[in-house]
């Protein structure tokens, strides 16, 4: 069985106990579900959640339990579960005597996941049917020392073995480093952007401070632990758990023992097969043991080198298909007319740059900002890239995009990048230091721990990894396959503030927000 980490556990007086005990389906363990709240509470609480440096439980405490315990329509749900045996007994049937497991997609849980590595994340995010929002490391400090120790996973056979001592000693003086260089960067900055005419003292500060983490977490170990909220259905929690328990990674698969435990107390029928033998267990076996015998196979055939050093970020474009826009063209016309797809082809090679232009502008129509994108005629055009950037940009893309991504394994050895904040604040040095440290226990721990090398990698080091998107998701990129109709199709306007990077991108969020908590007298 995979060692447990050692997780902190936070403490509550015996009121604020009482207080949570209805919500949440345990007090004291990284990994939780919500329970007896209606939909919006949990929703704002996982909106919360992304941009606090608090567990979800103190946020629910400080910021929550008020209104919920005051009742009305965004009160606790105090009815008892309807029919709650018959339901699990349908779901037993079906499940067993049918199959249909599109049945599992009906019903779902939001779960927070805390004290969760920067590697695990990735592995958790990786579902497509799920709703994920992850703490973020350039809206939140990671100065503090919860439990008493800096915010990183010490996994449990690298701490017994000789490794241990050092493991921790760098990853201390990581975090050390980023606490006492991140008050000379907020200093730096404070004196060097200007305080915009039109913007409150504080809304002004928490920009600066934001940007100051911004520039700061490439020092941040993927050992360091993020928390995690996610809404998901019963089939896509069951696929998560199948992955988790057939990970190389040992942090993942005693996660996936503590998630299934809080997922039983909420969505029992819907997880009944993930530790069978002869289903779950067979199926994570599989997935096991077809991923070490590609890499198995893919060394023999096809070799490897180390990674050479990159001189910087790049992004190429590996793959398009040079009748991408002409199927988008198909795809636009297709359903407003009543002839077959080769035929719908045939007319659009036939038209003209103008009249291509003129139907791909009323399929766009005017795009007012960023949100507003056309249907799903786009879909029809595909783009493969092959990127090199530093994690922290890859744990955004990942996160976010409804692409295939896959990635390389996370090393130190294609360079890292730094910040320029950092080189003009004249902290280059502690920062370059921390980044060898950082290199010189991957090296340590890569010989006898080759899953749990990586948490000694800094987000500032770079990473290779390759994303397949259509022209919908990546729409302002798609003039580099010479789709020029498509690119200036997708065109929009954007009415930001002035500032932007050069100056303090956040400060227009922040001034919205002031605006929202205290509005002006004349405002309605």
């Amino acid at each position: 069985m995979t060692p447990q980490a050692a997780y902190w556990a936070e403490e509550f007086t015996p009121d604020e106990q009482a207080r949570l005990a209805p919500y949440v389906t345990n007090l004291d363990q990284p990994v939780f579900a919500l329970r007896n709240l209606p939909e919006t509470v949990k929703g704002a609480l996982f909106a919360r959640y992304s941009r606090s440096g608090k567990t979800l439980r103190r946020l629910f405490l400080d910021e929550f339990a008020d209104q919920v315990e005051q009742g009305g329509s965004g009160g606790a749900l105090v009815a008892p579960p309807v029919g709650q045996a018959r339901a699990e007994a349908l779901f037993q049937r079906v499940f067993d005597q049918y199959g249909d497991d599109s049945v599992a997609q009906l019903g779902g849980a939001h779960v927070a996941c805390e004290q969760a590595s920067n590697l695990l994340t990735k592995q958790l995010e990786w579902g497509r049917l799920a709703a994920y929002l992850e703490q973020s490391t350039r809206y939140v400090s990671y100065a503090d020392r919860p439990g008493g120790r800096w915010r990183y996973h010490l996994d449990p056979d690298v701490d017994a073995s000789d490794l241990g001592p050092e493991y921790r000693r760098v990853m201390d003086g990581l975090f050390a480093t980023y606490a006492e260089l991140l008050p000379a960067l907020t200093e730096h900055l404070g004196r060097v952007v200007p305080h915009e005419p039109g913007s409150s003292e504080a809304a002004w500060r928490r920009a600066v401070k934001a940007r100051a983490l911004d520039g700061l977490r490439g020092l941040l170990p993927a050992a360091t632990t993020s928390n995690l909220g996610i809404f998901a259905t019963g089939q896509a929690y069951e696929a998560l758990l199948l992955r988790l328990r057939a990970s190389a990674l040992p942090e993942a698969r005693s996660y996936a023992d503590l998630l299934l435990e809080e997922l039983r107390k909420v969505i029992p029928a819907f997880l009944h097969r993930v530790d069978r033998e002869d289903r779950g267990v067979a199926w994570s076996r599989y997935l096991a043991e077809t991923a070490a015998e590609t890499a198995k196979v893919v060394e023999a055939v096809l070799g490897d080198a180390p990674p050479a050093p990159q001189p910087g970020p790049s992004v190429q474009l590996t793959e398009f298909d040079p009748a991408g826009e002409d199927k988008v063209l198909a795809a636009v016309a297709y359903p407003n007319l009543h002839v077959g797809e080769a035929e719908v082809a045939a007319r659009v090679a036939r038209l003209g740059a103008e009249e291509r232009a003129r139907l791909l502008a009323a399929y766009v129509g005017e795009r007012r900002n960023r949100r507003h994108r056309p249907g799903r005629a786009f879909e029809r055009s595909v783009y493969t890239f092959d990127v090199v950037a530093d994690y922290g940009a890859f744990r955004d893309l990942q996160r976010h995009r409804m692409c295939t991504i896959v990635w390389q394994p996370l090393t130190p050895g294609l360079g890292y990048d730094l910040p320029g904040d950092v080189a003009e604040a004249g902290l280059a040095e502690p920062f370059q230091a921390a980044m060898a440290a950082s290199a010189g226990l991957y090296a340590a721990l890569t010989p006898r721990f080759p899953a749990q090398a990586a948490y000694a990698v800094g987000l500032a080091h770079r990473v290779r990894f390759a994303m397949t998107m259509n022209a919908r998701e990546l729409m302002h990129l798609a003039t580099e396959a010479g789709h020029r109709g498509l690119a200036e199709a997708m065109r929009f306007v954007v009415h930001d503030e002035p500032g932007g990077e050069a100056g303090l991108g956040r400060l227009a969020a922040e001034r919205r927000l002031e605006q929202r908590v205290d509005p002006p007298a004349n405002s309605s």
